[in-house]
């Protein structure tokens, strides 16, 4: 039944019925262990110092790169409106589409996996070390400069790499898909970064920066399909969460459980994202994943226990969609076997739907997103279907990008919404 819902691209819903009954010891059994978080942290806090000077929009936080969280009441009053239900207690928005340097989720795992490999190749030359303070890498660009880092995109996870490469001094590829919009690639080739673009979807941009980086010793190849690294940087976005539910006097317990919907594209973002709240509140978090009806690559890897086996050609979808950073054919290996018993569920949502949510949002909150970050919302309406049963729970949306999108791009997507509500 799901998988002829999803070959008709209907909007759908997955629970597993698989789940660990001991999720730390589930997360610690998987290929990252639960210590690699707590070092993905205090790797961050090092470059902390560096990151206030080349990026002064981190000041406010330290030269930590962290997003806001906000009350959407106003949003969830319209929600029900439009999909004539009921929602319970508070609405909460994890702003990631306003994160310092490239404004998109991406910015957790992507920078944090550039950091890493700038800090590895200093040290082993002895111009680093873990003691120092890590602002003195800034007279280091010449030499990081003989160095060049590559990524495959569809745009986003592109930004967040290049941005951070260029400002670091290193040479940058960003192997493009053809759903990638222009202005990311724009953004891009401003920053210094190489941009090469494929007439074929992310899989291909991903297989050939990869092809190219093995002929290349000086070149760094980071692979959003397999990368620890880039997990572990979405990871640490968990405790960080914590800590802004208790400055609202906010606890997440069994009496209060919380509930988050995450965009999903190849998985990188949203696993490592998940991995780090259930080893922060374990059975006291729901976490699923959101994909457009046209590019379900991850529920349809899990839902089939194939994972990377699989991708959503073989069902005779098309991977074309509005959710640019979404539209990813075949999912993480990696996410999904270290998530197949961890991850609570996931759904789809049509592109139609995402519009509907952005025009909705900001209207009500004055928010604006691009369609990706809106995929999440769709769970709000369907609370039956995912079992979201506990009246006092809060419910998050992950939104995954948008406040980098240009006026006159933007002003399309609220014409589109418009259109359509």
């Amino acid at each position: 039944m799901l998988i002829d819902d999803l070959k008709a691209m209907k909007e759908t819903s997955w629970l597993n019925d698989n789940l660990a009954s001991n999720v730390l010891e589930e997360l610690n059994n998987s290929a990252i262990k639960l210590e690699q978080i707590e070092q993905a942290r205090a790797r961050l806090n090092r470059f902390a110092p560096l990151l206030k000077i080349l990026f002064p929009s981190t000041n406010a936080t330290n030269g930590i790169i962290e997003s806001p969280l906000h009350c959407a009441n106003f949003f969830k009053q319209e929600l029900e409106k439009l999909h004539k239900c009921k929602i319970n207690k508070d609405l909460y928005i994890k702003l990631d589409s306003h994160l310092p340097i490239s404004g998109s989720i991406k910015a957790r795992g992507g920078i944090y996996e550039v950091l890493k490999h700038a800090e590895d190749l200093l040290i082993q030359n002895n111009l680093l070390n873990t003691n120092d303070d890590y602002s003195k890498i800034i007279k280091h660009k010449d030499f990081l400069s003989k160095y060049k880092i590559a990524v495959g995109s569809t745009g986003n996870l592109g930004l967040s790499i290049g941005i951070m490469s260029a400002k670091l001094g290193f040479k940058v590829d960003v192997h493009m898909s053809n759903c990638a919009k222009e202005w990311k690639k724009r953004m891009l080739k401003e920053h210094g970064c190489n941009v090469i673009t494929y007439d074929s979807d992310y899989g291909v941009a991903v297989e050939q920066g990869r092809k190219n980086a093995q002929n290349d010793p000086f070149c760094y190849f980071i692979d959003d399909e397999n990368s620890h690294n880039l997990f572990l940087g979405y990871s640490v976005a968990a405790k960080r969460l914590k800590a802004q539910f208790e400055a609202l006097d906010i606890t997440i317990n069994e009496n209060r459980p919380l509930y988050v919907y995450l965009p999903c594209g190849v998985g990188g973002g949203p696993g490592g994202v998940a991995y780090g709240l259930k080893s922060v509140f374990a059975n006291n978090v729901k976490c699923f994943f959101a994909e457009p009806t046209h590019s379900p690559c991850m529920v349809l890897g899990l839902a089939t226990k194939k994972h990377e086996q699989i991708c959503v050609a073989d069902i005779g979808l098309d991977n074309i969609t509005a959710a640019d950073g979404l539209a990813v054919g075949r999912a993480s290996s990696l996410v999904g076997k270290v998530l197949e018993r961890v991850i609570d569920g996931c759904f789809t949502v049509s592109d139609e739907n995402m519009y509907r949510y952005l025009g909705l949002l900001a209207q009500s909150e004055n928010i604006k997103l691009e369609p990706s970050a809106l995929a999440g919302v769709r769970a709000l309406s369907i609370a039956d279907e995912l079992k979201l049963n506990n009246e006092n729970a809060i419910h998050l949306i992950w939104a995954t990008g948008g406040n980098m999108v240009p006026d006159d791009e933007m002003n399309e997507y609220l014409k589109t919404a418009k259109g359509l509500l």
